[in-house]
């Protein structure tokens, strides 16, 4: 039996104000406008209030929700309540997101998150760390940070079990770049190198890119585009006499080189900076992202992220200690609004209102949670309205609430 839906209707080509989904099963089956319904399946009645039907979404960076830390997870139950978190608020595809730890750790998380992967709870795995410049460190610890090891990288791509999506790294770091680095490593097992908490030139940071570029040329590899963890975030600013990676990041993206990353939750990017990266690359180069911790979804308070504490203030998170103690100190009167930023509590839903109200079209901010980040994973299945793909729906009202998620065919429960 089908089920249609009947509302306003987000395609990749346009929103159709009185539009229909029809899903068979796991798949959607047919999407248009509701007077072309094809015969033999009834036209619902539009709804009293008026509903928008979104893709799924697809967040490629999220590092927990619900109260549960990817990063900290020891058992399949913790991991599995921050994707019921963020699937629950529209996030039918999510890549689970490990911060900076030592080698053990980083194999031990790994595995636990691949059963979850091959249980297709998740889509894949990425690694923020440990390969990155602790002059970029942000909320993560630069005493576990070290030069690139390519054998760190094989032992967690075996823990991962093909399911390793991304790493970032920073391309001034000994050992990331070369024919037998970390970025070597990467494209040989499946990942994709994503450049960022990095302190480089733009000189470097371009050079980076292409190399990876010429890495992901391979036959098989899950995207030939490399992708830039959350740009302006966790970088140098772009500064007219130094450059830095940003102009390098945007002028790869421009090009249809690269991906960039952005946490546009109203917290990480002025709306301004993220109504200017659209215009100047398009969302078909843009992945917006959550960046999301154990806190997304909960009320204020203390959280953990890996080894460092966090402390959360009207939906914002700060380092609970100062920036020269990344391990977590005790509080010592620094200012909060003054201690660097410990991931989003947004989930991708709020970052697509948010990226609307920054003056986004509603095409680009959805392309950008779902379209684009889905060609990344290599997926072909999601990501869109659009007949074939899997039944990933999210229903919400006129202000882009969730009302109700479908994920492939079946209603998530509330």
């Amino acid at each position: 039996m089908s089920l249609v839906l009947r509302g306003r209707v987000v395609t990749p080509a346009a929103v159709l104000e009185d539009g229909a989904i029809a899903v068979e099963g796991d798949r959607i089956a047919w999407v248009g406008p509701a007077a072309d319904l094809p015969a033999g399946l009834a036209v619902p009645e539009p709804s009293p209030a008026p509903r928008t039907y979104l893709p799924g979404l697809v967040d490629l960076h999220c590092h927990g929700g619900g109260g549960a830390s990817f990063p900290d997870a020891t058992d399949a139950g913790t991991a599995r309540r921050a994707v019921a978190e963020h699937l629950r608020h529209g996030t039918t595809t999510l890549v689970a997101s490990l911060v900076t730890a030592d080698a053990d750790t980083l194999v031990a998380r790994t595995a636990l998150l691949a059963d979850l992967a091959d249980a297709g709870d998740l889509a894949g795995i990425h690694l923020e760390g440990p390969f990155l410049s602790p002059v970029r460190c942000g909320a993560q610890n630069p005493a576990l940070m070290t030069e690139g090891r390519p054998d760190v990288v094989r032992r967690v791509a075996e823990a991962a079990r093909g399911h390793l999506v991304t790493m970032t790294v920073a391309p001034e770091v000994a050992g990331v770049g070369g024919p037998e680095g970390v970025a070597a490593a990467l494209a040989a097992a499946g990942a994709l190198p994503s450049y960022g908490h990095t302190d480089a030139d733009d000189a470097t940071f371009a050079a980076a890119l292409a190399e990876a570029r010429g890495l992901l040329a391979r036959p098989g590899a899950r995207s030939p585009r490399p992708t830039v963890t959350h740009l302006f975030n966790g970088m140098p600013p772009w500064h007219h006499r130094a450059a830095g990676p940003v102009p390098a990041a945007l002028a790869a993206a421009a090009r249809g080189e690269a991906v960039v990353e952005l946490v546009a939750d109203g917290v990480h990017l002025a709306p301004g900076t993220v109504r200017a990266v659209f215009s100047l690359v398009g969302a078909a180069n843009v992945a917006l992202v959550t960046d999301a911790m154990a806190a997304a979804g909960m009320p204020d308070g203390a959280y953990v992220l890996g080894p460092v504490r966090v402390l959360v203030r009207g939906g914002v998170a700060r380092l609970a200690g100062t920036e020269g103690a990344p391990d977590g100190g005790p509080e010592d009167g620094t200012p909060f609004d003054q201690r660097p930023i410990a991931g989003g509590t947004a989930h991708l839903l709020d970052v697509v209102r948010a990226t609307v109200a920054a003056g986004v079209g509603l095409v680009d901010a959805v392309a950008a949670a779902s379209a684009t980040p889905a060609a990344v994973l290599g997926r072909a299945d999601v990501g869109a309205l659009a007949a074939g793909r899997r039944a990933d729906v999210v229903e919400t009202d006129a202000d882009l609430r969730p009302l109700r998620v479908l994920r492939a065919g079946a209603w998530v429960a509330a």
